[in-house]
């Protein structure tokens, strides 16, 4: 079972199905889309509630975990936090906010209580992490973590061309 985690100035928790019209409502923001490379706009209800859904089977199976993350002060989710691929020793991370929870550190902190969560409780030598080239509030996110740059890559997204930065941290060195 899932765990629900706590940081200095968030609680991550398993989605729930009651998020569903939250995270339509946060992640189907054009703003969201643009940044990332896995959702899509417009975000629709059942694009919420059929990601939600495979959550818990994919955590059991050790395949993804995904976390809401939620305000401590007001109990709000603002966003999420995740290993959406976790494979051959390492994790995928993935995370996005909010546009007004932009700029507060929380994407920071979030990814930090994940990992260390990750390197307890997978099997993980490494986290990965990338981002479009023009999003520079995710790259700035990444070095925060510590994470060192490997190589850009295309990535083909509604026949537009993207080059993406990938990145990789080792958790060897948090034993």
């Amino acid at each position: 079972m899932q765990p629900e985690l706590e940081t200095e100035r968030l609680i991550l928790r398993p989605f729930l199905e009651q998020d569903c019209e939250r995270v339509c409502e946060l992640a189907g923001d054009k703003r969201i889309a643009d940044m990332t490379a896995n959702i899509p706009h417009p975000y629709r209800y059942e694009d919420a509630d059929s990601w939600i859904q495979t959550h818990h089977s994919d955590f059991d199976a050790g395949n993804s975990v995904v976390f809401a993350i939620i305000l401590k002060t007001s109990g709000e989710l603002i966003g999420a936090v995740s290993l959406p691929k976790i494979s051959s020793g390492t994790g995928t991370l993935g995370y996005w906010l909010g546009v007004p929870f932009w700029g507060y550190g929380y994407a920071v902190e979030a990814s930090r209580g994940l990992i260390d969560f990750a390197h307890q409780h997978f099997d993980l030598k490494y986290i990965e992490a990338q981002h479009l080239v023009e999003n520079t509030r995710s790259k700035r996110v990444i070095t925060k973590l510590g994470m060192q740059y490997l190589d850009t890559q295309d990535l083909v997204r509604n026949n537009i061309l993207y080059p993406i930065c990938t990145y990789r941290l080792s958790l060897e060195i948090l034993k």
